[in-house]
């Protein structure tokens, strides 16, 4: 197959799915704003809107989510103890402050007054221990629990089911006390992720795996409350009139459609059906660039190839190197995916802080290395180097490699992308067949560690390379390649455990050049948001973390 037939595969798709510590005893609440704030006032008569961010997902349980849309829905019903603005400012949410001890090891959160869960009954601190011990508990299987939690004291033992050596306490209704096992540069940011909202625990315990499915037990803290679920077709959310900060929602409800075809989902936008879309057909792209209600945004990600590392032949290292190589990742993003994304050319993109105020962790990367770790300009050179190293690998040629299989949903760029890489290992003399599989089925075909290769992507949780590396860590219940390596994990821990801003960044830069000499995945892209709005619709935003924000929205 060549290039020219796999760029009008792509235009016949649709968009892309990607599937998802320290101080010196200062507060941590500098601002004190909330947001929503230019859109206060206009509650009463106020919007009813319509959107799409994705088909039906395959959790909105805050500790069993691990996709970006489960995750946008989550955050519009609940509220964690820190948020994050429209310029992406870390502020109160639950909490209206908090405070770090001296050595960095303990963080105070005081809770706001008068918190309430959205059937009126009282919020207090006992709610975020029991929410955190539940999103450790090994039998929750939460895939975000060590990624969240794996700083936190006791979080070994709390993994092994001794959950109440935990260090979490709440020695009064409106504090919440967290001690870590080490200092942590980043957990401020952490505390603003998804997981870490508190759940109720009659609730869930009442009704077990199940709570999250009705709108009779799915109980939250924050702006919104879900009033419907129709499964295919809707999930509907209503202004929770016992959030703290209800005034200032200007929505009376936020219905999201659930659609997986883009081409549906924008003739819903041209009908005014819907306000706004998350998945445009690629083929309209080119006559949309210039249209005020056409977007495109950046957002902290990474699209790349996971390898079952468990699996041969994908267990030699030579061999998922030869394969990334192989790969021209300038055509898939200028050509294949039209500049809607750009070339990989290491695992962290651009957009994530080093220790120095504005720097760049991947501009540090490239001084570091002298270099990217794929020549995205002379992709030739890495084609040689790829057939060399399948050679060295006892496949010369790709003599004696048996053919192997993709799997991937058919949704945007997914497929063009498979056809490509199909074309491109080829060249290699390896055979591979496509496997594509919906949607619903495909994430917990993936984490279940079913597959050869498959299609992965990661956007950032938190503006801190450990999110995206982390993702790779033995202990992640997010490796679905299953990819070990003692050397990568220390440099990791080490990350994680020093109050030494430099060499937390220092060990990063090492274990991000482990994975990539390992080859533990095969980066592609980083990823862009593009999406439509209409026009009329104000006060709304998009994050870099890939997630919007509608509780605000006015008209």
């Amino acid at each position: 197959m060549k290039k020219t037939a796999l760029v009008l595969a792509a235009v016949l798709a649709s968009s892309v799915v990607l599937t998802a510590c320290g101080g010196s005893g200062k507060s941590g609440a500098q601002n004190n704003n909330t947001q929503g704030t230019e859109a206060a006032g206009t509650t009463a008569g106020g919007l009813d809107l319509a959107v799409q961010i994705g088909p039906d997902p395959e959790t909105i349980d805050p500790a069993l989510n691990s996709s970006m849309d489960g995750a946008n829905m989550i955050l519009h019903a609940f509220e964690t103890l820190m948020t994050v603005d429209e310029k992406n400012n870390i502020i109160p949410g639950q909490a209206e402050k908090f405070d770090v001890s001296d050595d960095g090891l303990t963080y105070t959160f005081h809770l706001r007054e008068g918190l309430k869960w959205s059937d009126g009954s009282d919020l207090t601190a006992d709610d975020f221990v029991y929410s955190f011990k539940h999103l450790a508990d090994p039998m929750t299987a939460a895939p975000y629990a060590a990624d969240m939690l794996s700083m936190v004291k006791g979080y070994e033992d709390a993994a092994k089911g001794n959950l109440d050596s935990l260090g979490v306490s709440a020695p009064d209704p409106k504090t919440f006390v967290v001690e870590l096992s080490a200092p942590c540069v980043y957990f401020d940011k952490i505390v603003t992720h998804a997981s870490m909202v508190p759940v109720k625990k009659d609730v869930v315990e009442a009704k077990g795996d199940q709570w999250s499915l009705s709108p009779d037990s799915y109980i939250s803290n924050g702006p919104l409350k879900m009033i419907e679920w129709v499964p295919g077709s809707h999930i509907t959310f209503a202004k929770n009139e016992n959030y703290w900060n209800a005034d200032k929602v200007t929505v009376n409800t936020i219905k999201f459609v659930l659609m997986e075809d883009s081409n549906a989902a924008y003739s819903a936008y041209r009908t005014g059906e819907i306000q706004m879309i998350r998945d445009v057909p690629t083929e309209e792209i080119p006559s949309l660039k210039g249209n005020p209600e056409f977007h495109i945004e950046p957002r902290m990600a990474t699209s790349y190839t996971i390898f079952n590392t468990q699996k041969a032949p994908f267990d030699n290292v030579k061999v998922r190197r030869a394969l990334s190589l192989a790969v021209d990742r300038a055509y898939i993003a200028n050509t294949l995916m039209m500049e809607t994304a750009s070339p990989a050319a290491n695992f962290v993109g651009p957009g994530i802080s080093d220790k120095e105020d504005g720097s760049s962790f991947e501009e540090e990367t490239r001084k570091l290395n002298g270099g990217d770790f794929f020549d995205i300009e002379n992709h030739e050179e890495d084609v040689k180097k790829a057939k060399a190293l399948l050679a060295e690998a006892g496949y010369p040629n790709g003599d004696g490699f048996p053919v192997i299989e993709y799997m991937t949903n058919d949704a945007g760029y997914n497929k063009a992308v498979a056809e490509y890489l199909q074309n491109a290992w080829s060249e290699l003399g390896v055979k591979m067949d496509i496997k594509i599989v919906e949607w619903s089925t495909f994430t917990p075909t993936r984490r279940a560690g079913d597959f050869q290769i498959c299609r992965g992507g990661w956007v950032y949780d938190y503006d801190d390379p450990s999110n995206m590396l982390n993702v790779l860590s033995s202990e992640s219940g997010n490796n679905d390649g299953k990819y070990n390596n003692p050397e990568f994990d220390a440099a990791l821990n080490q990350a994680r455990d020093t109050a030494d801003k430099a060499e937390h960044y220092e060990k990063l830069h090492l274990a991000e050049k482990i994975i990539m000499e390992d080859a533990a995945v095969s980066p592609l892209v980083y990823a862009n948001d593009y999406y439509m709005q209409n026009t009329d619709i104000k006060g709304t935003w998009h994050s870099p973390y890939g997630y919007w924000f509608f509780m605000y929205a006015t008209k």
